[in-house]
């Protein structure tokens, strides 16, 4: 992998997931027990335990989830939860129901962030937000395993490809190569 520098905390609406090498964030009934077995970089979770300010997320995976903390139970700040019904939603500490526009969801969280990251942990609403031009940034992590249903990293059948930039990069983006075997285990 080419990115090997840390992630930091400027302010950014940051779209970030640990995804399957097939495009999967969750399993089918937003499992994340896959999210075992393998390693990341050297102090990446401690980069994301520092940068985020807030957490904007969706109500399917917040219930799915419980009240279960970023980062396991690492980070502790602001969650804030869109849904079209607030009203019926299981009270936790620092977590906020939202039921409101996406750009105003934003805005709500990036002030909670004080400056600092806001993360986006709901595929849909990153995909709505990626739409309307409110992600700064990608960060993905590509794990090895190949789950082969659950819940899509981008899903949008009949829409228009969308194109990325490599950060850091001047030229052509560059694929991203992987190389793997089957494990025997």
């Amino acid at each position: 992998m080419r990115d090997t520098e840390p992630q930091i905390a400027d302010g950014k609406v940051l779209w970030h997931f640990t995804m399957s090498l097939d495009g999967f964030v969750a399993g089918p009934n937003n499992e994340l027990d896959w999210l075992t077995g393998f390693s990341f970089r050297p102090g990446l979770i401690g980069e994301y335990v520092e940068t985020p300010g807030a957490v904007l997320g969706g109500r399917k995976g917040w219930d799915a989830a419980g009240d279960n903390r970023p980062y396991g139970g690492a980070w502790h700040g602001p969650i804030f939860v869109l849904t079209h019904h607030p009203e019926d939603a299981q009270p936790a500490d620092r977590v906020t129901f939202l039921n409101c526009h996406l750009a105003e969801a934003v805005r709500i969280a990036r002030a909670a962030a004080g400056g600092k990251n806001l993360e986006v942990f709901s595929p849909t609403i990153g995909r709505q937000l990626l739409e309307l031009g409110l992600i700064d940034e990608i960060d993905l992590h590509i794990a090895p395993v190949l789950l082969g249903d659950g819940i899509r990293l981008y899903d949008n059948p009949g829409g228009v490809p969308i194109h990325l930039h490599e950060i850091g990069s001047d030229g052509l983006p560059m694929a991203v190569n992987v190389r793997y075997r089957p494990s025997k285990d």
